[in-house]
């Protein structure tokens, strides 16, 4: 199976919660990878969560065209979820491959 990623919601300044066509969804940090020119706009956490999900590649991609191959991502050791306050959360969705 080729492995790629049906869902992404920020949820930190460079974390993302991701959903993978195997089923398995989880929330990882990326800052570790941000690494080179391409990257250093993603640094940004402003720019970060300029994230959309292509539904081609089935991955993430930025507007400068920057991205990670799902395997990478699906890697990465998965972060704890914070606790929840009782607030609603300030995640957003970026996308929902159809």
């Amino acid at each position: 199976m080729i492995l790629r990623i049906l869902e992404a919601t920020v949820c930190g300044p460079y974390s993302l919660r991701l959903t993978f066509n195997n089923g398995a969804c989880k929330r990882v940090n990326l800052l570790p990878l941000l690494d080179g020119p391409i990257f250093e706009p993603l640094r940004d956490p402003a720019y970060f969560a300029r994230v959309v999900l292509d539904p081609v590649a089935g991955t993430v991609v930025w507007p400068n065209e920057a991205d990670f191959a799902p395997e990478a991502l699906y890697e990465l050791e998965a972060e704890e979820e914070p606790i929840s306050s009782g607030t609603p959360e300030a995640d957003s969705v970026v996308a929902v491959a159809g």
